[in-house]
Parts: structure tokens; sequence; C-alpha cells
């Protein structure tokens, strides 16, 4: 440990798992609340959108051209510099692994330039804690970390004590959110652009599936659910050689109320797991980009209401990858007396849960995060 209870502590965060280059510097003394002191996120949409999708090539170069000029920015928000500092953490996985060596290797070379020590996280770690950065709640909770790469429910009991109750056995939600639109010809990232093509639909005209609903467990799937879309949409072609503004409505909102209908279920099921714990003050914390659909949220705060827990959402700028809830993921490591070597390797496949099975349909890579 790192000595007392009381001590002050700033830590500039990395985050380059994906396509989102942050910076960010958390400071928090003892038991009250965490500060973010500077949040700074550079985007990459405009360089990966005639592509359809994040290109990993392309991520990690850019990666390593604004990482340090964003941790410039994080410092010189938050009126700091690199001696105000008490350590640094990074995204060390799992992620793309050109962009996660990226910030591993700033981070690195800050630390070796300064003397300040390095705490690696875990990316999905950063999301799971993200309750505790923004509202202090206190162990443990349930967690749904759902995102464009992640769909799991986590039990958090601790900063390094999570038990995974179930996830995704193929795509994560996000994903079919990215494929959906790429199929209607809408924009990316799919999650926005079909949660505003589907406010002006009709969710009931088309009757997606919901896989996995007959199964009495945490566990779900949502490449059916794209494919059924795919064959409802070609049908529709085929029926009057192209769709109309209206049909695509109605397809995104069909498909957003069958993710919600599903995500809604498993949370259900998952509640009650972990309600069994007897939590004295019972939470359900949701993170992740599709934690920012209005729609999943509205049904997933009514499941917790219905089960007399909590619901608590980050605000939408921290449901995202960002770099904040890295650097308040490491301070509580570093509080604990975690500590990093410049051994410190990248990660592409990390999971929280180390002793749960891998999930299936995990893929040729390996076991999903």
């Amino acid at each position: 440990m790192i000595g007392p209870m009381t001590q002050t502590l700033t830590l500039l965060g990395l985050e380059s798992s994906c396509d989102d280059t942050a910076a960010a510097v958390v400071r928090q003394c003892a038991a009250d609340p965490a500060e973010i002191l500077s949040s700074i996120v550079f985007g990459q949409n405009e360089l990966h959108s005639a592509y359809g999708g994040v290109v990993p090539e392309l991520a990690a170069r850019a990666h390593a051209e604004k990482l340090d000029q964003c941790v410039r920015e994080a410092l010189a928000t938050a009126n700091l510099t690199l001696a105000d500092l008490d350590a640094v953490a990074v995204t060390a996985g799992p992620g793309l692994i050109g962009g996660v060596m990226s910030g591993v290797m700033c981070a690195k070379g800050i630390c070796a330039a300064t003397g300040l020590p390095l705490v690696g996280v875990n990316h999905l770690a950063g999301h799971a804690l993200t309750p505790r950065l923004t509202d202090g709640i206190p162990f443990p909770y349930l967690m749904l970390l759902v995102s464009g790469g992640h769909c799991q429910y986590l039990l958090v009991r601790g900063t390094d004590d999570f038990t995974r109750l179930g996830g995704t056995i193929d795509d994560a939600p996000g994903e079919a959110f990215d494929k959906t639109a790429r199929l209607l010809g809408l924009s990316q990232p799919g999650g926005p652009a079909v949660q505003a093509e589907a406010a002006g639909g009709d969710p009931a005209r088309f009757r997606f599936p919901r896989p996995l609903l007959d199964r009495d467990d945490c566990n779900m799937s949502f490449s059916g659910l794209k494919t059924a879309l795919l064959r409802q949409r070609d049908q529709i072609v085929a029926g009057k050689n192209g769709i109309t503004r209206q049909d695509r409505a109605d397809m995104c909102a069909g498909f957003q109320q069958a993710v919600a209908d599903v995500l809604a279920a498993k949370t259900r099921r998952a509640l009650q797991l972990y309600l069994a714990e007897n939590p004295v003050e019972p939470t359900l914390a949701v993170a992740g980009g599709v934690a920012a659909n209005t729609a999943i949220r509205a049904a997933l705060q009514a499941v917790a209401q219905e089960a007399g827990a909590a619901f608590l959402a980050p605000p939408l700028g921290l449901c995202t990858d960002n770099a904040a809830m890295i650097a308040y993921a490491g301070l509580e490591r570093f509080r604990g007396g975690a500590r990093d070597g410049m051994d410190l390797a990248a990660r592409p496949r990390w999971p929280l849960d180390q002793s749960s099975p891998a999930l299936l349909g995990s893929g040729r890579k390996g076991a999903k995060a």
C-alpha cells in the first residue's frame, strides 16, 4: 500500500485501444470524490469513414501521431506539468494491438524520462469502474458493459475483482449496430445513425428475433439478429426495387427494439444473481458506447426499478472510450499498491474474469474479452 489513505493522488491516463486517442488527468484525495481535471479525446471517424469501419493500421498510425499532442493538451487544460503527477496509467489491452502498443510505448517513454510509476489498466476495467469515478458507488455492483467490441455482465466486487455472469457468444451489440448501419446505407459509427433513423420508425412493423431468450442464463447472441435484418432488407428490395426512407426507419426501430428487449431480459436474470449476494445498496450500472442509446437506457432503467435496484449510467462523454476512466482505474490500482515495470506488454485479448471459461463463438483469434 502507498501510505495513508489521506494521500492525494494525481494520475495521467492514456487510452488508445481502438479509434479514439485520449489523455486525461484525474485527482482524488482518500475517500473524497474523484475529480476529472482534464479529458481530451481525438476521434478518428473521418479517417475511417470511407472504409465502413476501423482500419487497424491507420488507427495505430494516427495514435502514434496524436498521443504526445493529446498528453500536452491534457496537462495544459489541468494546469499541471509532469512533475505534478504521481503516476501514469495506460490501457494495456484488450484492443487493436497496434493502438494499444502506441499507448503503452508512449506511457513507458514518459515514465522512463520522469521516473514516474507506470500502471497498466485493462480497458474493460476502466469502463467497469466508471460508476465509482462519477458517483463513488460502493462494491459490489452489477455492471453491464455494452460496446462495439464487448458485451458482458460483470459482478464488480473490487478494483481487481470481477466475476462474469454472462456475455455475448458472437457479435457485440455495437458491432451489430455498425453492421446494420452498413446494410442500410447509414453512416458510421452505426449506433448514433441507427438510433436517429429509428426515431421516425415503427418498431412493431418488423418482428426481428430475440435470440437465446429461451435459455435461463445471461448469455446473448446478436449475429442472427443482423442476418434477419439483411433478409428483410433483401425482401423489400426484391419487392419494390429498393427501400423507402420509411422502410429503413422501421427496420432500424425494429432492430433497436429487439436489442433492447434482449438486454432487458438478460439483465433481469443477471439482477437475480446479483441480488442473491444481498448488497446493501444494490446498483445496476451500464457503461460502453451502446449505453448512450436512449431506448436501451430506458429499458434497462425500467428493469432496475422493477428489481428495486438503483440505475446508473455515466454521462454520454464517459460512455465511449476516454482516458479519464483509465486514469481513475489506474488510480484505484495504484492506491492498492499496483505497479508495472518496463516489461508491461500490450495485450489484444485480456478477459477481466480469468477464472470463467471462454464464451462460445469467440473466433479464430481466441476468447473474447
